[in-house]
């Protein structure tokens, strides 16, 4: 029995091989997946090569406390916001040796949208320790494993596609 889909399995594979190609480490922090990415990646055996920490911080406080994302930022732009993902990707960084992260901040569902953030809304970010590489924010349909899953996939393909760009 497999943990994951097929397409997320591929996907993990991928942004690992990407690591390895370029000699990082990685490291996650995720709200909205609660650790799928991490889970993902830890289901390839060798995956200790490069992943070295993954951070599940669902609530704002674990945010805050545990990532260092200043408490203002979450009020002024909410969590579920590309400053934040940012945020959440740079404290992962600076609690790990790890060179590369990814950070997710999003609306699962059923409840919790509202017009201007919809269910779904997914923020990515992929950063490095030189800065900012990339950010998506898809509105994903589908149920609450559903939107998980997408997120999840696309996070793994923005880490390999980051790496794999140079931008890292």
């Amino acid at each position: 029995m497999s943990l994951l889909n097929e397409e997320i399995a591929v996907a993990a594979r991928d942004a690992l091989a990407a690591c390895e190609e370029m000699g990082v480490t990685l490291a996650t922090a995720e709200s909205c997946t609660g650790g799928l990415v991490s889970a993902a990646l830890t289901t390839v055996p060798g995956s200790s090569r490069v992943f070295e920490a993954g951070f599940v911080t669902y609530a704002n406080s674990a945010k805050e406390t545990i990532l260092n994302v200043a408490p203002s930022l979450i009020r002024t732009q909410g969590a579920v916001s590309r400053d934040v993902a940012f945020a959440m990707a740079r404290g992962a960084l600076a609690h790990t040796s790890a060179k590369v992260a990814v950070a997710i901040t999003g609306i699962a569902g059923p409840d919790g949208g509202t017009e201007e953030k919809p269910v779904g809304l997914v923020h990515i970010a992929v950063c490095s320790e030189d800065g900012d590489s990339l950010h998506d924010a898809p509105v994903f349909t589908g149920d609450r494993d559903s939107v998980r899953a997408q997120a999840t996939l696309l996070a793994l393909r923005m880490i390999a596609r980051v790496l794999r760009e140079g931008t890292v």
